[in-house]
């Protein structure tokens, strides 16, 4: 009986312990129905290692005032630990994810784009491209990931092991 309340205890902490997080995804036409998200549901997948909990799922346009509006909503009024961001990070005229993610932060993280960067690089040399960010809004942390189903994959798992720590600091946990 003992061990089984243990067990009980240690799954509650668990469940205390997991980062709450929301995966926003940044198309046009995604957001239209005309294409599958397959990097948002990439990226929750992923999360689960974390380990994390996703609050909040939501694919939207590339309009600059709508990213910066879903950003501070979730950071403000949701208050999750964790925004993950995919698309908008590249060349064409309509990506706009990290002059948006700019306007909301206080302050900028700019190791962990480029140890996605670095990473992602090994692996194809379009890495370079990317034009992600990272930062902090009060007690959550922002990260640009790619559009690109493969491109947001690797760009997440190249920083999932570090994620934890900054997230422990930013949220006031011991780290």
């Amino acid at each position: 009986m003992q061990n089984e309340q243990s067990k009980e205890s240690l799954e509650a902490k668990k469940q205390v312990d997991k980062y709450r997080v929301a995966v926003l995804t940044i198309s046009d036409k995604c957001s239209q129905g005309q294409r599958e998200d397959k990097s948002g549901k990439i990226v929750q997948e992923l999360i689960n290692s974390l380990p994390g909990e996703i609050v909040k799922y939501e694919v939207i346009p590339d309009e600059p005032d709508i990213i910066k509006e879903r950003l501070i909503n979730f950071c403000d009024t949701l208050k999750v630990d964790l925004i993950l961001t995919t698309g908008g990070t590249g060349f064409t005229a309509r990506d706009f994810t990290p002059e948006a993610t700019k306007e909301v932060i206080e302050r900028e993280v700019p190791g962990i784009p480029e140890a996605m960067r670095t990473e992602c690089l090994k692996i194809t040399k379009r890495a370079m491209l990317s034009r992600a960010i990272s930062g902090i809004r009060g007690k959550t942390l922002i990260v640009n990931l790619p559009g690109s189903s493969q491109g947001a994959k690797e760009s997440l798992e190249a920083i999932l092991g570090g994620l934890a720590h900054g997230l422990d600091m930013i949220v006031g946990r011991e780290h």
